[in-house]
């Protein structure tokens, strides 16, 4: 498949990255060649990445639009992604139309232009199926697309794109009308507008607001000042002014005029992230907010509003509820501006959506939002809220743009774990009914973690079934990794024993997973133990996004639930190749991709990267179908001068600076893994016996505690 973006700005190089990580082959075009040679070089250094690996960046080829507009007659899919400009647009499409192939998709990425207007003049032959395709920024990390047809675009051709975006390009589709902004930026930006200027009107700080606007309310950490720095004043600005221009009968257009703290901050170039500062500034590791009263940066202060800790576990609905009834500033707040934010939703229903659920859906999925406007109106209750009294779901039904109840959409490639029936309730873990005989092992602990109790059940669980099985997570996360509290509790009490006894447990219960037919569907941290877990399976089944390793030497220890022995039997190709392993586990290496993963050596040729985040319960149940059980490799005994190479690279790390005394100390640990045992059996072994050896080192509980205490890794 072949795809050409023209137009190599933010979202341009953006969307050509994404579609090169899954990939397809990429044609990224700008004004000229050297223009889209010096943005792709930009896009390779751009944080969070654009790029999961090499590989990805050798699918991109650049070109000039004047030298290089033959090659659009490649491509089987045309995206344009130029600048805001209607007549640019126009401009570009008339140039376009004489290489495109007849069965080309053909899309422009606008945010805000209505589509009709840029369809006039264009053959009938293009306008039945152009389409606009407004990806969301960074379009690698977020999954919504909207996607806009025309009156003119042919429905046989919205369903092939659709297919095509969900099925190749990994992105969840919502289907928006052809009207300004679309749904995302006529209310999720209107929304962030009304928040600063109801702090401002009410006197309130950014860390005030931050602390209602984010995860109490259901949304992300960057709340809502934040989250302003993030998308950049100047976008904000723009988008604002292009809303006004041509939604003249908006009865709240006045809520997208400048407030003064963004007019202050414009006015010195201020404007967000990529000017190094905006409401929020880092100095050094201090962060700064700016102050709204006295337009100058201070100290960030510590916010705990009473009304919000008393509610902050109960569900959504609940604690909203609770805190607009409150007497203190968050309960102010939350009655001036989450209300006529709920009451926008219900006036811009019917004109920008198709369904509340659309709605709803493009602000979970674009803005992060647990619920959307009008799940929430649902939830906390229209007559609480003063707002019109509809109910907009109704058991399987929601309602739609002519006010009927239709039935929800029956998505079942897209089903989250939660969503499949549960056969048994476990300690640690709800066996699911995946279909076809095909058994979810659910891990229900915070953030996956792995403890004794979570061994000993699924161990004794595991071994009664045999039929095919999906490993996989309730949690936010696969598996942080191991139960550190225990492990400290144990070296307090010198209960050596336990410590043995829990990692020999772990080890079996990992051969264990060898001898099932098992797929490990794996998200966000895939880490220690749970990764031991994860690799032991016939296969893993990887989010792209996930985060995948075995950092235990920032915690002062080795992987000790087989993990370190699995790991030499995947690295002993050559001498060479089982030093580079034991660097990678000195330093705790993880992925932030899963395509990093596979550079780094954690996944293997038969791990699969599911391209949708969507997908991974169904892909990794379509595995377990083919599954079978695997058997270890047999543990070379490698001759040469294993542990001289070792001794020699883990003294340059620290000559370097890259390592410090104790983690070359880890590394010797890594080391006896490595060279002494002459079988697996033996290595589990030492790879215990090392484990302990650190538990009893002051240097590695100073490390657990750090990490306990902090959530963050001690270099000592």
């Amino acid at each position: 498949m072949n795809a050409c973006v023209i137009g190599a700005g933010t979202m341009g190089a953006g969307i050509a990255a994404h579609l090169a990580n899954l990939g397809l082959q990429v044609t990224l075009l700008d004004m000229s060649r050297e223009s889209a040679g010096a943005a792709f070089e930009r896009s390779k250094k751009v944080r969070p990445p654009h790029f999961y690996n090499a590989e990805a960046l050798a699918r991109i080829r650049v070109g000039g639009i004047e030298e290089d507009l033959n090659l659009v007659a490649e491509a089987d899919w045309v995206c344009e992604a130029i600048v805001e400009n209607l007549d640019a647009k126009r401009d570009l499409f008339a140039r376009l139309v004489p290489h495109l192939k007849n069965d080309a998709f053909i899309s422009s990425n606008t945010s805000s232009l209505p589509l009709s207007l840029l369809a006039e003049g264009l053959p009938e032959s293009i306008r039945k199926r152009l389409v606009g395709t407004h990806f969301f920024n960074p379009p690698r990390y977020l999954k919504l697309l909207e996607l806009i047809p025309t009156e003119e675009t042919e429905a046989n051709e919205i369903s092939r794109i659709t297919r095509f975006l969900e099925e190749q390009v990994g992105r969840r589709v919502i289907l928006a009308k052809d009207t300004p902004g679309f749904i995302a930026n006529r209310f999720g930006m209107w929304a962030m507008f009304h928040a600063v200027h109801t702090a401002e009107k009410l006197n309130l700080s950014v860390e005030q607001v931050d602390a209602v606007c984010g995860p109490f309310l259901g949304r992300p950490r960057s709340a809502a000042f934040r989250l302003n720095d993030i998308v950049g004043l100047d976008v904000m600005s723009f988008i604002a002014g292009i809303m006004a221009e041509r939604c003249t009968d908006d009865p709240q257009l006045a809520t997208l005029k400048h407030p003064a703290s963004m007019n202050a901050l414009m006015e010195r170039g201020w404007i967000g992230q990529k000017s190094g500062q905006g409401y929020y500034r880092k100095e050094g590791k201090e962060l700064l907010a700016f102050d709204l009263k006295t337009q100058a940066y201070r100290n960030v202060q510590e916010v705990n509003f009473a009304s919000i800790g008393a509610v902050a576990k109960k569900p959504l609905g609940e604690r909203v509820r609770s805190v607009l009834a409150a007497k203190d500033e968050a309960g102010e707040f939350l009655r001036e501006h989450l209300i006529p934010v709920l009451a926008y939703a219900q006036y811009l229903k019917d004109e920008v959506s198709h369904s509340a659920l659309d709605f709803d859906r493009v602000m979970m999925w674009g803005f992060g939002w647990e619920k959307g406007p009008f799940a929430m109106i649902d939830e906390i209750g229209a007559e609480v809220l003063g707002l019109k009294p509809e109910k907009y779901y109704k058991d399987d039904k929601v309602l739609n743009e002519k006010g009927k109840y239709v039935a929800r959409p029956k998505e079942p490639e897209f089903r989250a774990i939660t969503e499949y029936p549960i056969k048994e309730e476990r300690q640690g873990f709800n066996v699911r009914d995946l279909g076809d005989g095909v058994a979810g092992v659910a891990i229900t602990t915070k953030m996956g973690v792995v403890g004794p109790e979570l061994v000993a059940s699924l161990t004794e669980w595991l071994q009664a079934h045999d039929q095919p099985m999906v490993l996989c997570s309730e949690a936010r996360s696969f598996s942080a990794g191991f139960d550190l509290k225990f492990f400290l509790d144990a070296q307090e009490k010198g209960d050596w024993l336990a410590i043995d006894a829990s990692l020999a447990a772990l080890q079996q219960l990992s051969v264990l997973l060898n001898q099932k037919k098992i797929i490990a569907a794996v998200h966000g941290h895939c880490l220690g133990a749970g990764y031991e877990l994860a690799t032991a399976c016939s296969a893993i089944s990887a989010h792209p996004e996930a985060n995948i390793g075995l950092p235990e030497s920032r915690v002062g220890l080795i992987p000790g639930g087989a993990g370190t022995c699995r790991i030499r039997l995947k690295f002993q190709t050559t001498l060479q190749d089982l030093v580079a392993a034991v660097l990678l586990l000195t330093r705790g290496q993880v992925s932030t991709s899963a395509g990093e993963a596979v550079a780094l050596g954690y996944l293997r040729s038969k791990d699969v990267i599911v391209s949708h985040p969507d997908r991974l319960i169904t892909d990794a149940r379509a595995l377990a179908l083919q599954a079978e059980p695997r058997s270890l490799p047999h543990w070379k005994l490698m001759e040469g001068p294993l542990a001289g190479m070792i001794d020699r690279a883990l003294s340059e790390g620290l000559s370097k600076g890259d390592l410090t005394e104790h983690d070359v100390c880890i590394g010797q640990q890594l080391k006896e893994v490595f060279r002494k045992p002459s079988d697996f059996e033996e290595a589990l072994r030492v790879e215990r016996e090392v484990f302990i050896e650190l538990m009893r080192e002051g240097l590695s509980v100073a490390r657990i505690r750090h990490m306990l205490d902090t959530g963050k890794p001690l270099k000592n």
